[in-house]
């Protein structure tokens, strides 16, 4: 795969490879565990929905929390793979949605969440949330 080209922060021009989903959805979830995210769940739709192949879902703690950690997240995939990531409701904080193309990260404030309930909508009946 070929990355397109970007300026790095030395301003040389880099090859960045975007990356396969499986990579971004590792980096993803690694992000997400060193801020210190909650509850962190992923959902495979490879086959079932067109939307993405991996959804995320995880909490923060707050509404400054849920924002930072939505920040963090978009500058870590863009500097990592070159890909920018559209985002909605970082300024609300209570539920930020993150669309990295490959991968979707929904960041709740617990509350917000139990009220949506994504897992039960996405995940199969009786099965086991995976992740951290």
């Amino acid at each position: 795969m070929v990355g397109k080209p970007t300026t790095s922060d030395a301003g040389k021009t880099a090859d960045l490879d975007p990356g396969t989903s499986e990579e971004l959805l590792a980096q993803i979830l690694n992000t997400l565990t060193q801020e210190k995210a909650e509850d962190i769940v992923q959902v495979d739709l490879r086959g079932r929905s067109e939307i993405a192949d991996y959804m995320v879902i995880c909490s923060g703690r707050s509404t400054r929390q849920v924002s930072a950690l939505s920040e963090k997240l978009v500058d870590n995939v863009k500097h990592t793979f070159g890909r920018i990531a559209k985002i909605e409701g970082k300024n609300q904080g209570d539920w930020v949605l993150i669309d990295t193309g490959d991968v979707v990260v929904h960041i709740f404030r617990p509350e917000v969440r139990e009220f949506y309930q994504l897992e039960k909508m996405w995940l199969p009946s009786g099965a086991a949330a995976t992740g951290s």
